[in-house]
């Protein structure tokens, strides 16, 4: 079985966002919503700053809180490639995943269900990448399987020193930042 995650090199981000535009027509987001997002972090003190442009959603954690709070399975890890997922059809809209993700990686869909990235896992099942990833114009960003050594994800951690967002929650996040 896969561990899907994503790789993102925030040295190569521009933050044109064309991956948030991608997700946006590719998963029929409605309009003032989205699944993923633009983040520029500085961090230091003048006139020793760094600013980190990166693309964030849905962190796919291994050990996700918005699945254990659901109280009715509408949220789950898929056994195909451990993508955290939503059941519309299960679905009450009660945010309690909402709550529970420090990631605020969720919305409610104007159809009462919460909403989220998928990692496009319906292209990823016919061989293609996620929309996000496919039109990259700066190619910042992979997809790939942890599980797999050769995987190209897996070279790009071996090879540059690398975060993830939030740490300290212990979700286990399966997005890595290239720093």
């Amino acid at each position: 079985m896969a561990r899907y995650a994503m790789v993102i090199d925030t040295k190569r981000c521009i933050g044109c966002a064309d991956c948030v535009v991608a997700c946006k027509v590719e998963n029929n987001v409605p309009e003032g919503f989205c699944r993923d997002w633009i983040v520029q972090e500085v961090q230091g003190q003048f006139p020793h700053l760094h600013m980190e442009i990166r693309s964030e959603r849905c962190n796919h954690c291994e050990n996700p809180p918005c699945v254990r709070c659901c109280p009715t399975g509408a949220s789950y890890v898929d056994e195909r490639g451990g993508v955290v997922l939503v059941d519309p059809s299960q679905c009450t809209g009660c945010k309690a995943c909402i709550a529970s993700c420090p990631y605020d990686a969720r919305y409610v869909h104007p159809k009462g269900y919460v909403d989220k990235c998928t990692f496009c896992i319906h292209r990823v099942r016919e061989g293609l990448e996620p929309a996000c990833v496919a039109v990259c114009p700066t190619h910042c960003m992979h997809f790939g399987d942890l599980d797999d050594p050769a995987s190209e994800i897996n070279k790009l951690l071996r090879s540059r020193q690398h975060h993830t967002l939030l740490p300290e929650a212990g979700t286990k996040p399966k997005i890595y930042y290239l720093i």
